[in-house]
Protein backbone atom coordinates (compact mmCIF):
# COMPACT_ATOMS: atom_id res chain seq x y z
CA UNK A 1 0.00 0.00 0.00
CA UNK A 2 2.72 2.49 0.91
CA UNK A 3 4.18 2.01 -2.42
CA UNK A 4 1.25 2.03 -4.19
CA UNK A 5 0.15 5.37 -2.93
CA UNK A 6 4.28 6.86 -3.17
CA UNK A 7 3.42 5.92 -7.11
CA UNK A 8 0.46 7.94 -7.22
CA UNK A 9 1.65 10.76 -5.46
CA UNK A 10 4.74 11.37 -7.69
CA UNK A 11 2.26 10.77 -10.57
CA UNK A 12 0.19 13.76 -9.40
CA UNK A 13 2.99 15.95 -8.87
CA UNK A 14 4.56 15.55 -12.05
CA UNK A 15 0.33 16.15 -13.54
CA UNK A 16 0.67 19.56 -11.60
CA UNK A 17 4.09 20.82 -13.30
CA UNK A 18 2.88 20.28 -16.61
CA UNK A 19 -0.69 21.85 -16.31
CA UNK A 20 1.10 24.33 -14.27
CA UNK A 21 3.46 24.59 -17.28
CA UNK A 22 0.12 24.83 -19.59
CA UNK A 23 -1.51 27.76 -17.74
CA UNK A 24 0.98 29.79 -17.66
CA UNK A 25 2.24 29.78 -21.14
CA UNK A 26 -1.81 30.33 -22.23
CA UNK A 27 -2.00 33.12 -20.12
CA UNK A 28 1.07 34.70 -21.32
CA UNK A 29 0.04 34.48 -25.23
CA UNK A 30 -3.48 35.68 -24.27
CA UNK A 31 -2.33 39.75 -23.93
CA UNK A 32 -0.64 42.63 -22.07
CA UNK A 33 -2.34 43.53 -19.12
CA UNK A 34 0.15 46.40 -18.84
CA UNK A 35 -2.34 47.96 -21.83
CA UNK A 36 -5.34 47.22 -20.11
CA UNK A 37 -4.14 48.68 -16.52
CA UNK A 38 -2.81 51.89 -18.28
CA UNK A 39 -5.06 52.35 -21.30
CA UNK A 40 -4.15 54.49 -23.91
CA UNK A 41 -2.90 57.58 -21.86
CA UNK A 42 -0.23 55.49 -21.04
CA UNK A 43 3.90 56.46 -21.93
CA UNK A 44 6.57 54.59 -23.52
CA UNK A 45 7.98 55.31 -19.76
CA UNK A 46 5.02 54.19 -18.07
CA UNK A 47 4.52 51.05 -19.85
CA UNK A 48 8.27 49.77 -19.24
CA UNK A 49 8.26 50.77 -15.65
CA UNK A 50 5.09 48.76 -14.92
CA UNK A 51 6.72 46.05 -16.94
CA UNK A 52 9.74 46.01 -15.13
CA UNK A 53 7.70 46.11 -11.79
CA UNK A 54 5.48 43.03 -12.29
CA UNK A 55 8.54 40.81 -14.16
CA UNK A 56 7.10 40.70 -17.53
CA UNK A 57 10.13 42.65 -18.98
CA UNK A 58 11.83 39.00 -18.20
CA UNK A 59 12.11 35.94 -20.99
CA UNK A 60 9.43 33.09 -20.82
CA UNK A 61 11.55 30.41 -19.04
CA UNK A 62 12.59 33.27 -16.14
CA UNK A 63 9.02 34.18 -15.21
CA UNK A 64 7.78 30.49 -15.09
CA UNK A 65 11.32 29.69 -12.77
CA UNK A 66 10.40 32.45 -10.54
CA UNK A 67 7.01 31.65 -10.89
CA UNK A 68 7.30 27.89 -9.41
CA UNK A 69 9.74 29.43 -7.07
CA UNK A 70 6.94 31.44 -5.73
CA UNK A 71 4.00 29.08 -6.10
CA UNK A 72 6.03 26.87 -3.50
CA UNK A 73 6.06 29.58 -1.05
CA UNK A 74 2.24 29.85 -1.35
CA UNK A 75 3.04 33.89 -3.10
CA UNK A 76 1.42 34.21 -6.36
CA UNK A 77 1.54 37.69 -6.35
CA UNK A 78 -0.59 40.63 -5.82
CA UNK A 79 -4.16 40.86 -7.85
CA UNK A 80 -3.81 44.26 -10.52
CA UNK A 81 -6.97 45.40 -9.97
CA UNK A 82 -8.06 44.18 -6.43
CA UNK A 83 -4.59 45.08 -4.86
CA UNK A 84 -4.62 42.07 -2.39
CA UNK A 85 -2.63 38.41 -2.32
CA UNK A 86 -4.09 36.76 -5.25
CA UNK A 87 -4.07 33.57 -3.11
CA UNK A 88 -5.37 35.24 -0.31
CA UNK A 89 -8.72 36.54 -2.90
CA UNK A 90 -8.92 32.86 -4.15
CA UNK A 91 -8.89 30.69 -1.00
CA UNK A 92 -11.56 33.09 0.53
CA UNK A 93 -14.07 32.00 -2.50
CA UNK A 94 -12.70 28.25 -2.15
CA UNK A 95 -15.27 26.94 0.71
CA UNK A 96 -18.10 28.65 -1.13
CA UNK A 97 -17.38 26.81 -4.60
CA UNK A 98 -16.55 23.29 -2.64
CA UNK A 99 -19.58 23.60 -0.73
CA UNK A 100 -21.32 23.77 -3.64
CA UNK A 101 -20.02 21.25 -5.85
CA UNK A 102 -20.03 18.69 -2.90
CA UNK A 103 -23.51 19.33 -2.02
CA UNK A 104 -24.41 19.12 -5.68
CA UNK A 105 -22.28 15.62 -5.69
CA UNK A 106 -24.50 14.25 -2.51
CA UNK A 107 -27.65 14.76 -4.15
CA UNK A 108 -25.97 13.12 -7.23
CA UNK A 109 -25.05 10.12 -5.79
CA UNK A 110 -27.17 9.16 -2.67
CA UNK A 111 -30.43 10.05 -5.48
CA UNK A 112 -28.81 7.64 -8.42
CA UNK A 113 -27.65 4.34 -6.89
CA UNK A 114 -30.81 3.51 -5.15
CA UNK A 115 -32.25 4.77 -8.62
CA UNK A 116 -30.29 3.24 -11.33
CA UNK A 117 -30.16 -0.22 -9.16
CA UNK A 118 -34.39 0.28 -9.03
CA UNK A 119 -34.17 0.65 -12.73
CA UNK A 120 -31.89 -2.44 -13.84
CA UNK A 121 -33.66 -4.72 -11.48
CA UNK A 122 -37.37 -3.77 -13.03
CA UNK A 123 -35.72 -3.52 -16.77
CA UNK A 124 -38.28 -2.85 -19.34
CA UNK A 125 -41.16 -1.89 -16.67
CA UNK A 126 -42.44 1.02 -16.05
CA UNK A 127 -40.01 2.39 -13.23
CA UNK A 128 -36.77 1.85 -15.92
CA UNK A 129 -38.66 3.64 -18.70
CA UNK A 130 -39.39 6.31 -16.35
CA UNK A 131 -36.32 6.93 -14.93
CA UNK A 132 -34.74 6.51 -18.76
CA UNK A 133 -36.94 9.12 -19.55
CA UNK A 134 -35.93 11.75 -17.19
CA UNK A 135 -32.51 10.99 -16.92
CA UNK A 136 -32.51 11.99 -21.01
CA UNK A 137 -34.21 15.65 -19.73
CA UNK A 138 -31.44 15.98 -17.25
CA UNK A 139 -28.84 15.63 -19.61
CA UNK A 140 -30.20 17.51 -22.16
CA UNK A 141 -30.89 20.61 -20.08
CA UNK A 142 -28.17 22.94 -20.01
CA UNK A 143 -27.16 24.26 -16.42
CA UNK A 144 -28.21 27.73 -16.70
CA UNK A 145 -31.69 27.12 -18.31
CA UNK A 146 -31.87 24.99 -15.49
CA UNK A 147 -31.05 27.15 -13.33
CA UNK A 148 -33.03 30.27 -14.52
CA UNK A 149 -36.05 27.69 -14.23
CA UNK A 150 -35.92 26.52 -10.72
CA UNK A 151 -35.43 30.64 -9.69
CA UNK A 152 -38.83 31.38 -12.09
CA UNK A 153 -40.85 28.46 -10.20
CA UNK A 154 -39.29 28.23 -6.75
CA UNK A 155 -38.33 31.75 -6.13
CA UNK A 156 -40.97 34.14 -8.41
CA UNK A 157 -44.09 31.87 -8.61
CA UNK A 158 -44.24 30.13 -5.26
CA UNK A 159 -41.71 31.68 -3.47
CA UNK A 160 -40.59 29.05 -1.51
CA UNK A 161 -36.82 29.72 -1.61
CA UNK A 162 -34.27 32.47 -1.98
CA UNK A 163 -32.87 32.80 -5.42
CA UNK A 164 -29.66 34.33 -4.37
CA UNK A 165 -26.67 34.60 -2.17
CA UNK A 166 -25.10 32.24 0.33
CA UNK A 167 -26.61 31.61 3.49
CA UNK A 168 -28.41 28.85 5.61
CA UNK A 169 -29.36 25.03 3.70
CA UNK A 170 -32.25 26.77 2.16
CA UNK A 171 -29.86 29.22 0.02
CA UNK A 172 -27.98 25.99 -1.30
CA UNK A 173 -30.81 23.98 -2.55
CA UNK A 174 -31.53 25.77 -6.01
CA UNK A 175 -27.97 26.18 -6.83
CA UNK A 176 -27.22 22.84 -5.88
CA UNK A 177 -30.24 20.77 -7.67
CA UNK A 178 -29.91 22.70 -10.65
CA UNK A 179 -25.99 21.55 -10.93
CA UNK A 180 -26.25 18.12 -9.61
CA UNK A 181 -29.25 17.40 -12.22
CA UNK A 182 -26.87 16.56 -15.22
CA UNK A 183 -24.71 14.11 -13.12
CA UNK A 184 -27.42 12.73 -11.59
CA UNK A 185 -29.16 11.46 -15.06
CA UNK A 186 -25.51 10.49 -16.05
CA UNK A 187 -25.10 8.39 -12.83
CA UNK A 188 -28.52 6.70 -12.85
CA UNK A 189 -27.18 5.59 -16.44
CA UNK A 190 -24.50 4.50 -15.42
CA UNK A 191 -25.24 2.56 -12.56
CA UNK A 192 -28.19 0.96 -14.26
CA UNK A 193 -25.91 -0.02 -17.21
CA UNK A 194 -23.45 -1.95 -14.80
CA UNK A 195 -26.37 -3.57 -12.74
CA UNK A 196 -27.01 -5.17 -15.92
CA UNK A 197 -23.93 -6.37 -17.11
CA UNK A 198 -23.31 -7.69 -13.58
CA UNK A 199 -26.60 -9.11 -12.91
CA UNK A 200 -25.96 -11.29 -15.56
CA UNK A 201 -22.63 -13.13 -14.41
CA UNK A 202 -22.72 -16.47 -13.15
CA UNK A 203 -21.41 -15.68 -9.47
CA UNK A 204 -24.84 -13.83 -9.64
CA UNK A 205 -26.53 -16.92 -10.39
CA UNK A 206 -24.93 -18.84 -7.82
CA UNK A 207 -25.95 -16.87 -4.96
CA UNK A 208 -29.06 -16.79 -5.95
CA UNK A 209 -28.90 -20.46 -6.49
CA UNK A 210 -28.26 -20.28 -2.52
CA UNK A 211 -30.85 -18.89 -1.60
CA UNK A 212 -29.92 -14.93 -0.67
CA UNK A 213 -32.25 -12.61 -0.18
CA UNK A 214 -32.44 -10.76 -3.55
CA UNK A 215 -31.63 -7.86 -1.68
CA UNK A 216 -28.00 -8.99 -0.69
CA UNK A 217 -27.39 -10.51 -4.03
CA UNK A 218 -28.37 -7.02 -5.46
CA UNK A 219 -26.45 -4.72 -2.97
CA UNK A 220 -23.62 -6.76 -1.33
CA UNK A 221 -22.71 -8.99 -4.81
CA UNK A 222 -23.86 -6.89 -7.64
CA UNK A 223 -23.76 -2.99 -7.02
CA UNK A 224 -19.73 -3.96 -5.25
CA UNK A 225 -18.71 -4.85 -8.62
CA UNK A 226 -20.11 -1.79 -10.39
CA UNK A 227 -18.63 0.81 -8.04
CA UNK A 228 -15.05 0.95 -10.21
CA UNK A 229 -16.45 2.39 -13.06
CA UNK A 230 -18.60 4.29 -10.93
CA UNK A 231 -15.51 5.99 -8.83
CA UNK A 232 -14.13 6.74 -11.87
CA UNK A 233 -16.63 9.00 -13.38
CA UNK A 234 -17.81 9.74 -10.70
CA UNK A 235 -14.49 11.68 -9.92
CA UNK A 236 -14.22 13.02 -13.06
CA UNK A 237 -17.76 14.90 -13.04
CA UNK A 238 -16.91 16.21 -8.94
CA UNK A 239 -13.28 17.70 -10.88
CA UNK A 240 -15.81 18.96 -13.32
CA UNK A 241 -18.08 20.21 -11.08
CA UNK A 242 -15.60 23.22 -9.91
CA UNK A 243 -15.73 24.64 -13.60
CA UNK A 244 -19.53 23.71 -14.15
CA UNK A 245 -20.13 25.62 -11.25
CA UNK A 246 -18.70 29.08 -12.75
CA UNK A 247 -21.95 29.67 -14.58
CA UNK A 248 -24.50 28.31 -12.02
CA UNK A 249 -22.42 30.83 -8.95
CA UNK A 250 -23.32 33.69 -11.40
CA UNK A 251 -26.65 32.58 -12.12
CA UNK A 252 -27.90 32.05 -8.02
CA UNK A 253 -25.14 35.44 -7.29
CA UNK A 254 -23.13 32.40 -5.39
CA UNK A 255 -20.14 34.15 -4.13
CA UNK A 256 -17.44 31.62 -4.86
CA UNK A 257 -14.76 31.35 -7.19
CA UNK A 258 -16.95 31.19 -10.45
CA UNK A 259 -17.82 34.73 -10.51
CA UNK A 260 -13.94 36.31 -9.64
CA UNK A 261 -12.94 34.33 -12.37
CA UNK A 262 -14.65 35.61 -15.03
CA UNK A 263 -14.30 39.48 -13.94
CA UNK A 264 -10.71 38.29 -13.62
CA UNK A 265 -10.39 36.70 -17.18
CA UNK A 266 -11.99 39.78 -18.81
CA UNK A 267 -9.66 41.97 -17.28
CA UNK A 268 -6.41 40.08 -17.42
CA UNK A 269 -6.23 39.78 -13.98
CA UNK A 270 -2.77 37.06 -14.12
CA UNK A 271 -2.16 36.42 -10.93
CA UNK A 272 -5.90 36.23 -9.87
CA UNK A 273 -6.30 33.74 -13.09
CA UNK A 274 -3.12 31.95 -12.44
CA UNK A 275 -4.22 31.09 -8.81
CA UNK A 276 -7.83 29.97 -9.39
CA UNK A 277 -6.54 27.46 -12.12
CA UNK A 278 -3.86 26.04 -10.09
CA UNK A 279 -5.78 25.95 -7.14
CA UNK A 280 -8.89 24.01 -9.45
CA UNK A 281 -6.03 21.74 -11.05
CA UNK A 282 -4.72 20.79 -7.12
CA UNK A 283 -8.05 20.12 -6.38
CA UNK A 284 -9.13 18.49 -9.62
CA UNK A 285 -5.55 16.21 -8.68
CA UNK A 286 -6.29 15.61 -5.45
CA UNK A 287 -10.18 13.99 -6.04
CA UNK A 288 -8.28 11.75 -8.70
CA UNK A 289 -5.73 10.68 -6.09
CA UNK A 290 -8.54 9.52 -3.82
CA UNK A 291 -10.08 7.76 -6.67
CA UNK A 292 -7.27 5.87 -7.64
CA UNK A 293 -6.84 4.93 -3.39
CA UNK A 294 -10.54 4.37 -2.97
CA UNK A 295 -10.12 1.66 -5.91
CA UNK A 296 -7.55 -0.24 -3.24
CA UNK A 297 -10.39 -0.53 -1.26
CA UNK A 298 -13.21 -1.70 -3.95
CA UNK A 299 -10.85 -3.71 -5.42
CA UNK A 300 -7.34 -4.95 -3.84
CA UNK A 301 -6.09 -6.58 -6.74
CA UNK A 302 -5.33 -2.62 -8.01
CA UNK A 303 -2.30 -1.87 -5.20
CA UNK A 304 -0.49 -4.65 -7.40
CA UNK A 305 -1.37 -3.22 -10.83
Amino acid sequence: MPTFLLKRLLQSLAVFLGVSLVIFLMLRTAGDPVQILLGEEGTQHDVARLREALGLDRSLPVQYVLFLRNALRGDLGVSYHHGVPAMELVLERVPATLELAGAAMLIAVVLAIPLGVIAANGRGGFWDRFFLSGSLVGISAPPFWVGIVCILVFGVVFRWLPTSGRGGWEHLILPAGSLALYRLALFIRLVRSGMLDVLGQDYVRTARSKGLAERVVVFKHALKNTLIPFITIAGLQMGSLLAGAVVTERVFAWPGMGRLILDSIQKLDYPVVMCWALVTAAIFILINLAVDVSYSFVDPRVRSG
